[in-house]
């Protein structure tokens, strides 16, 4: 597999290599050694989410808190999307920028964003399904709302309708209001959770 970071720094895409056969192919959809010599972040997956979305539903951006943060790897296992992953660090070099992958089954393409980074996608065919391994089990209340069509961010969706959103994303902030209002994570915090990782094998 092919892991290369994105335009957002400690983001990474992972792009498998697949083996083909008369029956159809096979793909590593992860290996945890390959992800750390990239990333030198560990991955161990604590839980699994998947989103099944209509076409043109856009979700996010949406982070998570830090304590107890949650990194993530997300591939799309049926439909399309079109995935944003969004700086969510103050004081982060790349700050609110964002990088583009367009994500199905076909290419594989998986996405890992560590503690701090955001994730919003908007959905290119119905019934898209989106896979989720999870660093951490979800603790409510510690989920992050920042709005996927802040103008400020400019993220380039290309819609050519208004897309379907859940009241909570719909009414989500600003980057520069969760920023002003302290809930968004430093990224000197995010670096030293990078750091507490284990990063050589047992």
């Amino acid at each position: 597999m092919l892991i290369t970071e994105t335009a957002v720094r400690d983001a990474y895409r992972i792009q498998p290599e697949p083996h083909r056969d008369q029956r159809g192919r096979l793909y590593e959809a992860l290996r945890h050694e390959s992800l750390r010599a990239a990333s030198g972040h560990a991955f161990e997956v604590r839980q699994v989410n998947f989103t099944v979305s209509h076409r043109n539903v856009l979700r996010g951006i949406h982070g998570t808190t830090l304590p107890p943060g949650q990194g993530k790897i997300v591939t799309c296992v049926r439909g399309a999307a079109l995935t944003m992953v969004v700086d969510l660090r103050v004081g982060s070099p790349t700050f609110g920028h964002h990088d583009v992958l367009r994500q199905d089954p076909d290419s594989a393409t998986a996405v890992y964003l560590p503690d701090g980074l955001g994730l919003a996608y908007v959905a290119l065919s119905d019934d898209t399904c989106m896979n989720y391994l999870c660093t951490r089990e979800y603790v409510h209340g510690t989920i992050i709302d920042v709005d996927a069509l802040d103008p400020a961010l400019g993220l380039p969706w290309n819609l050519a309708e208004p897309p379907i959103r859940s009241a909570r994303d719909a009414a989500a902030r600003s980057l520069a209001e969760a920023a002003s209002d302290g809930s968004l994570p430093t990224y000197e915090e995010c670096v030293r959770t990078y750091q507490a990782l284990p990063v050589h094998s047992e």
